[in-house]
Order: C-alpha cells, then structure tokens, then sequence
C-alpha cells in the first residue's frame, strides 16, 4: 500500500508533492508550472517542469496522477537532482519529459544501475526502467518553465558529487534535493562534509524565502541552521575519535546524539563519520569510498536493516 503524499501549491505555480514521513527513500518532488505568452493551456501555452520523481513504480504513477490534478499537462522537463533511485527510479513514467541532469548524474546513474533495490529487497519495486538524463550541464543551466525562470546550479561533492539545486528566483523557492533535509539525518558518505558545508553558503545567498528539501516537509531557510550544526558536530566528533584511536563505529557507539536524536534516520552517524574521518585524513571530497562496507556497518551498529516504507 502506498502511504499517502500531499501535494501544496508553495508559490504561484509551484507544487511540492512530500511523502511522509521523509525516511529512507520517501522523497520529495516539486512541480512547476508556468504560461507560454498569452495562450491558453489548450493552445499549448502551458509549460511545466519536474523536480526529481520516486522510488518504486507505484509511487511514481501516484506521483503522476497528483500532479495531473494541478496541471492541465504533464510536465515537459525533468531534473534530477543526483542520481540516487528514490529521486530518479520514477524518470520512465513520464516519457513525455526530456530528463535534465549533472553530467555526473547521468554516469553514476548509469553505474549504479538499480543497485538501490537489492538494498531492501522486501520493498515492492514494481517494473522499473532506468531512464538517464538526456540533456545534461556542468556548472548552471537556466530553464524557462513559460513564465517562470528555473536556474539549476551545481554545488558540492555534498550529498554526492552531482548534486543539482533548483532555484526559482522570480518566486523565492529553492529545491534542494538531498543536500538538505528536514527533519532528516543528512547523509554524505558519497559527498563531503566539508563540501556540504561550503554549499550552505551558497544556498544562503540566494535569499530563498521557501525551501523544498529532498526529504521532510517544506520549509523555510531555518533549515539550513540543523544541517550545519550537525555537520559541524561531525567534524568534531571525528577530530576527537581520531585523536583517542578510536574507528568511526567506536566513536558512533559511545556518542550521545543529544540535540539531534528527533532527526529521522539516526543510524547515518556512521558513514557520516567514515566520510568526516576521511576529510580529516587528506581524503578529497568526493573521493569514493567503500559504500557497501559502510552500509553494513551502519546495519551492525543499527541492530537491523534500516526501515524502507518505500
């Protein structure tokens, strides 16, 4: 059965679909919807733009029905805004859409394949299909949604090293993607930490008034201050573990997490640690690390699989 998401409409023409509770693999997406001239959406005047889609086949056609009922046409753009499945596995139900991605995007989600399904081999995946970026961009691409400006801008390694943001200036609105979440452990093992930390900034500047993470409900720019804090909590805990001769999973077992024990998905201490401890090594963010070893040691530490609702 598939939980139920709400679709809001965030700004004039600008619909963020969140599925709850943004754990593992319940992600958000964000419609945009803008007019072409002075036509009507039956002439062809409507245009519309979608932000990243969902992880199994029954979400996906959920995801399409919501947006369906907001917008008199289904989108012609889709962005991805790293190539992890929850965010990409939905690309093959709108066929309509030319995709739109990270140049790395489209190699790693091509390498990891669907990788992501023998993670939790109990979800119900459905018939996927990987559909790849066919357009892609290096540094900024600038989108016209009709009336509305979308402006994709890489940043990072952060969550991975493809992150893309969304930002919509004219309205205010940010899409992050992964990079940030809400009320959700951040997770870059794939990424940086310190590369994480240089994108906040960035985000910052941008003034947004309106937030739509990768996971979590909508919010404001606050966001930003809890994926800071506990990044830089990080760092702490792992300039101190190795200092002691302690492993990452050491310093995960024996750490209270405090402020931070609300935040969904607590058992990422620690491959955030294996990432930080690298950093503090020489390691180069982004550098690739063994991520299966350390899912494996996130279950160890965990007691169990971590739960997938997908």
């Amino acid at each position: 059965m598939v939980s139920a998401a709400t679709i809001t409409e965030v700004a004039d023409g600008v619909f963020a679909h969140a599925q709850p509770d943004g754990g593992w693999c319940l992600n958000n997406a964000v419609l945009v919807t803008g007019r072409e001239g002075n036509r009507s959406a039956a002439d062809g005047g409507h245009r519309a733009l979608l932000v990243d889609t969902a992880a199994t086949e029954a979400r996906a056609r959920a995801l399409r029905t919501a947006l369906l009922d907001v917008s008199p046409t289904p989108p012609q753009l889709l962005v991805n805004t790293h190539f992890h499945g929850d965010h990409t596995f939905g690309n093959f139900v709108f066929p309509e859409a030319v995709v739109v991605g990270h140049e790395r995007s489209r190699t790693e989600m091509a390498e990891a394949g669907l990788h992501l399904t023998g993670l939790w081999p109990d979800v119900d995946w459905g018939d996927l299909e990987l559909t790849l970026p066919q357009v892609t961009y290096r540094d900024r691409l600038t989108l016209h949604v009709g009336d509305i400006l979308a402006e994709l801008i890489h940043l990072g390694p952060a969550h991975t090293t493809n992150d893309t943001v969304v930002w919509l200036p004219g309205q205010r609105v940010l899409v992050t993607g992964d990079l940030v979440m809400a009320g959700v452990t951040p997770f870059c093992p794939m990424g940086s930490v310190s590369g994480t930390l240089d994108a906040l900034g960035t985000l910052r500047a941008l003034g947004a008034r309106t937030v739509v993470t990768g996971h979590g409900p909508v919010a404001g720019p606050e966001v930003f201050d809890t994926t800071e804090s506990y990044l830089r909590w990080i760092q702490d805990l792992a300039r101190e573990g190795l200092a002691a001769g302690l492993t990452p999973l050491d310093v995960a077992r024996q750490t209270d997490l405090g402020v931070y024990a609300g935040l969904l998905d607590s058992e990422r201490l620690v491959p955030n640690l294996h990432r930080a401890y690298a950093e503090e090594r020489g390691v180069a963010p982004g550098e690739p690390l063994d991520i299966g070893a350390l899912f494996q040691e996130m279950v160890e530490f965990h007691g169990r699989l971590p739960a997938c609702r997908a």
